[in-house]
């Protein structure tokens, strides 16, 4: 709820605490428009299965009712079943990772879509989920309408950046 403040304690954050502003899932950015929740992410297959194994206390515990998690890595898990995801490392390395989120772009949509708002970090996200629509672009150049199994990777891809990956 708006005012709550949410302590996050786990393997790759500790003592790191953020108050909540906007109503969950509500007052997003006039140009932040995301397909899907993270709950709808979680369910539909997204990181083959590893993502949040360890900081699930963060996060309401409805989002991982019916999630594909895994203990493991698995590829099946996705909503594609194969692998489309570059270890944090490489995100890391590429300097894909900003602010006081690092597990990377999700684990910023899961505080943001929650209700925690940082304007210049929230500028500089939904700067790069906008930026990755060219997946999106590819996808309607070079499919035919309703060929879902043209281009897997992009489109989970697209899912794993809460855009609609049945374009």
């Amino acid at each position: 709820m708006i005012g709550d403040v949410i302590e996050v304690n786990d393997r790759m954050q500790s003592g790191y605490c953020y108050r909540l502003s906007a109503p969950s899932g509500r007052d997003f950015a006039d140009d932040f428009r995301p397909c899907h929740s993270p709950k709808e992410m979680l369910a539909m297959g997204v990181f083959e299965g590893r993502y949040c194994n360890d900081c699930r206390a963060e996060f309401p515990a409805d989002w991982f009712t019916g999630a594909r998690i895994s203990a493991v890595a698995d590829p099946a898990l996705n909503h594609f079943g194969l692998k489309s995801r570059q270890p944090l490392s490489v995100w890391r390395q590429k300097g894909w990772i900003y602010g006081p989120d690092p597990r990377g772009w999700f684990q910023w949509y899961c505080r943001y879509y929650l209700g925690r708002r940082l304007p210049e970090i929230d500028r500089i996200q939904i700067g790069r989920w906008k930026g990755f629509a060219r997946h999106a672009a590819q996808i309607r150049a070079n499919c035919h309408t309703g060929d879902i199994f043209c281009r897997p990777r992009q489109r989970q891809a697209l899912l794993q950046w809460a855009y609609d990956p049945m374009i």
